[in-house]
């Protein structure tokens, strides 16, 4: 890998992680973010969500110094609001996946790295053995599809956002890894993963520990 080959992304560090195909809502209010988001939406560029191992979100004096995975998702911005000075509102999709090779911190606390991106999940079909694990999510989307119906709350957003794909290993994987109660560390090697297959079989796993499927 040669630094031509790399690209620079300012980093949004965060408790949670973010899915290629997921939503992420966010709140900023922080200046180092304030302008990067700013500019990002001005600009229609994105920028990195990675998640914390130490640190928190927000800086307080005498916080340990953050510090974060080094494989994260890339956050297009798809919804943008300024309710008042000093607060953005913001929602993000999940794009692509990229590794970090280096990184620094500016003045400002902001994070930019030198990244490279990792290949998108081949397209796979949902193999038969793994066949409850798709149709578990199916029955889940359209429990909430009629709840949000019945409530008329229409325009309310799913946490599963479409378009759905549910005969395909790599998109299930990530709906439930997101929906799944688990220890951050735990979402992030879900996610690393290479293997889309594999990924849905450790869901499996864990479906069936929770008693879903």
């Amino acid at each position: 890998m040669t630094s031509s080959a790399l690209t620079t992304l300012p980093l949004f560090p965060l408790g949670s992680v973010l899915y290629p195909g997921g939503v992420l809502p966010l709140r900023i209010f922080e200046t180092r973010y304030l302008a990067m988001v700013g500019q990002a939406h001005k600009t229609g560029s994105p920028f990195g969500v990675v998640a914390l191992t130490q640190g928190a979100e927000v800086r307080v004096a005498g916080a340990p110094a953050e510090r974060f995975a080094t494989v994260g998702t890339l956050a297009e911005i798809r919804h943008f609001e300024a309710p008042q000075p000093a607060l953005l509102m913001i929602e993000c999709a999940g794009t692509r996946r990229f590794r970090i090779h280096t990184s620094a911190q500016q003045k400002n606390g902001l994070w930019i790295a030198q990244v490279e991106w990792l290949a998108d999940d081949v397209d796979l079909a949902v193999p038969q053995d793994l066949a409850h694990v798709s149709q578990a999510l199916r029955r889940l989307v359209d429990t909430l599809e009629e709840r949000r119906h019945a409530e008329g709350k229409d325009d309310m957003r799913l946490p599963v956002a479409q378009p759905w794909r549910f005969d395909d290993c790599g998109w299930v994987a990530n709906r439930w890894c997101e929906l799944l109660p688990m220890q951050t560390e735990l979402r992030q090697r879900l996610m690393a993963l290479d293997s889309p297959l594999m990924r849905l079989e450790l869901v499996a796993d864990l479906l069936q520990r929770h008693g879903i499927a």
